[in-house]
């Protein structure tokens, strides 16, 4: 019985791959993005968060703890998080819901159960599953059989990956996968280093391995490229076109659709519940104008500007005054 670490599903998803999804989030991700908008899904290992406002400050989470990891201040609770170990003992003992664990062991067959009651959903709109995360191959056995699993009954599956994986997992997923959703957010190496922790060497490659194998195999899998905009690190002009020159050259007639993804700030209360800094936590949405002279930039670098889209939620400007 295969098993994985997963955060949650996501049912009624329209972000995710064309119409209605159920969104399967695994824990786990080999890149430390610095704008992550899941940060509970980066490590692999069972986490406990503390919702500030659900706390009653009765104390019954630091009596319950059996290493005496928690303190309750005038602040709120303060975790040692270097030595908790997420043991969970906190979290059944706090009658307020305001501990809460962050992962959970799995079964293909439970997860599958849950995936198969969205099935009307899935029929009606043309949607289906997206595994997404965290990174779906960091996993790949439970991503294996659970993708398996879902094409047996038929159903649509998209696999949401940040590229960084061998290429050996790519052979075991992607005869199981309807499409691709492939990020690409920088396409200097020092910069992706910088803002990502890891060099993107081996997500280009793999990027090149799957042009490879749609052009081998086109009615395989659909391949949607999407590039996170993020201030001052991969919204530039420099970037932008420099992924659309890219793509240009070496991807043409390959890419169905390039997703430019609007940055936005809510997440900044799930860095709160890890106890954790966010660098961007004071940036607000972005403009529509901002939003647009990004599509701008793209269409303007790249070979099919029709394919170009721009998603996501922009602020509201207070209008002119005359």
């Amino acid at each position: 019985m295969t098993t994985g670490r997963i955060l949650h599903l996501q049912r009624l998803s329209t972000e995710d791959g064309p119409g209605i999804r159920t969104t399967v989030f695994f824990k786990g991700c080999p890149l430390h993005c610095a704008w992550c908008h899941n940060p509970e899904s980066i490590s692999i290992q069972l986490q406990t968060q503390w919702f500030a406002l659900r706390c009653i400050g009765c104390k019954t989470c630091v009596e319950a703890c059996p290493n005496g990891y928690l303190t309750m201040t005038e602040a709120g609770l303060v975790i040692d998080r270097r030595l908790c170990e997420a043991c969970g003992k906190c979290v059944e003992a706090c009658p307020s819901g305001a501990r809460e664990m962050v992962g959970k062991n799995v079964t293909v067959e439970e997860v599958l159960a849950e995936l198969l009651k969205d099935r009307a959903y899935y029929e009606k709109s043309g949607g289906g599953v997206t595994l997404s995360g965290g990174e779906p191959t960091l996993q790949p056995n439970f991503a294996e059989e659970l993708l398996r699993g879902l094409k047996e009954q038929g159903i649509s599956t998209a696999l949401d990956t940040c590229g960084f994986a061998s290429t050996h997992t790519f052979d075991r997923l992607l005869p199981l996968t309807d499409l691709i959703l492939f990020d690409l957010k920088l396409i200097d190496p020092g910069l992706h280093s910088k803002f990502t922790g890891v060099t993107n060497q081996q997500i280009l490659e793999n990027l090149a391995y799957l042009h490879h194998t749609i052009q081998n195999h086109p009615q395989r899998v659909e391949l949607w490229i999407r590039t996170p905009l993020i201030p001052d690190a991969t919204d530039t002009e420099e970037n932008l076109s420099a992924i659309g020159n890219y793509l240009t050259e070496h991807f043409e007639g390959t890419v169905a659709r390039w997703e430019l993804c609007a940055f936005n700030n809510l997440c900044r209360e799930q860095y709160t519940r890890l106890g954790l800094e966010w660098e961007y936590a004071t940036n607000p949405l972005m403009s529509s104008a901002e939003l647009r002279h990004c599509a701008q930039i793209a269409r303007t670098a790249f070979v099919h500007p029709e394919l170009v889209f721009a998603t996501g939620a922009t602020r509201q400007e207070e209008p002119l005054q005359e």
